[in-house]
């Protein structure tokens, strides 16, 4: 009679899954690990019990939100996690801390209506900024995601911007930055959508721009994907050239696909190249240190990665785009005030 409870026993633990675990030892007794990940608004739901799994049968599981084709993160004061979905029309914001998740979506508002949020940033109050390619222009929402106004649109519903993409707030120097991928310029704009300056033209000489994408600000200085140029670019707060990193090629340190960069606490610069499905970290000098990730589906692994934000704890988030998930990993290194994230 102990047999078939013993034999269950035994079935039950060979079919239970063990945790992913990922982790890389660095120079320096640095560490890079894997966190977790996250595809949906059921991370924060409990596990349902057995007779909600039987209405679930009959009636169909409720109704969750999930990532369908996520592209850029940023990550507010309060430490909630806010990424666009042009896959799904939206915006979603997970809040771990309080367990709790938001869907913003603006279908069927006529012209300003959200069509393919692409990039996103906060300010000092967590109001977000949301370019949108489709639609051309940014939308802002308040930290409660309600909606306040958009940026770019003109009279007879055109939109300012040919194609908005990139996006980064200043709220000490009261600026926003965008770039405008199809003119291959970036925008400098006042609070109010005041257009005050652009940087850059096409061309491939230093302060020149090739289908420029994502922005991130990195203190007072701002950094620039030139994606077509296969770098990022570096400039001050008056659009003045500082430096790049990258080049074309195959080799290590070497960029294909760049889609977004962020910056650790260190200063390094870690850049997301979908196409390899890797990241690469480098130092001011365009110096290759490391890089992380291959092709897959596992822990540490990205198919088509194309966001990327690292907050003031190191955590460092990962939009694996085709594999419609976030990863989350962990730096550990020396530590100095971090760089990135809001002002």
């Amino acid at each position: 009679m102990l047999l078939p409870p013993l034999w269950a026993s035994q079935k039950s633990k060979r079919l239970t899954a063990a945790p992913e675990l990922w982790e890389m030892s660095l120079d320096g007794g640095r560490t890079l690990s894997w966190e977790h990940s996250f595809n949906s608004e059921k991370v924060f739901k409990p596990n349902r019990g057995f007779w909600s799994k039987v209405v679930d049968v009959i009636a169909g599981e409720p109704d969750y939100h999930y990532l369908v084709r996520p592209y850029s993160i940023a990550v507010d004061s309060r430490g909630r996690v806010i990424v666009t979905d042009p896959g799904a029309a939206g915006v979603h914001i997970f809040d771990f801390n309080l367990h709790k998740y938001k869907f913003i979506q603006r279908a069927g508002k006529g012209r300003n209506s959200m069509l393919a949020p692409q990039c996103v940033a906060v300010d000092a109050q967590d109001n977000l900024y949301v370019t949108d390619s489709d639609a051309g222009v940014i939308f802002v929402f308040d930290a409660s995601g309600k909606y306040q106004r958009v940026i770019g649109s003109l009279r007879g519903g055109e939109g300012y911007f040919h194609r908005p993409t990139g996006i980064a707030v200043d709220s000490t120097e009261q600026r926003i930055y965008v770039s405008d991928t199809l003119r291959d310029k970036v925008l400098i704009l006042d609070m109010q959508g005041k257009v005050l300056q652009s940087i850059g033209k096409k061309g491939q000489q230093e302060g020149e721009f090739n289908f420029p994408t994502e922005l991130r600000l990195d203190g007072s200085n701002l950094l620039v994907v030139d994606a077509m140029n296969f770098r990022v670019q570096s400039f001050d707060h008056a659009g003045a050239f500082q430096y790049s990193i990258g080049k074309i090629g195959d080799s290590g340190g070497a960029m294909f696909r760049p889609k977004a960069v962020g910056v650790d606490s260190e200063g390094d610069l870690y850049v997301v190249d979908a196409l390899w499905g890797v990241v690469q970290v480098f130092n001011r000098e365009g110096q290759l240190l490391y890089s992380f990730g291959t092709k897959g589906t596992h822990a540490g692994q990205f198919q088509l990665p194309a966001g990327l934000f690292i907050d003031h704890d190191d955590q460092v988030y990962v939009v694996d785009s085709f594999n419609r998930r976030v990863q989350v990993f962990q730096y550990v290194g020396l530590k100095k005030p971090a760089k990135e994230g809001t002002k």
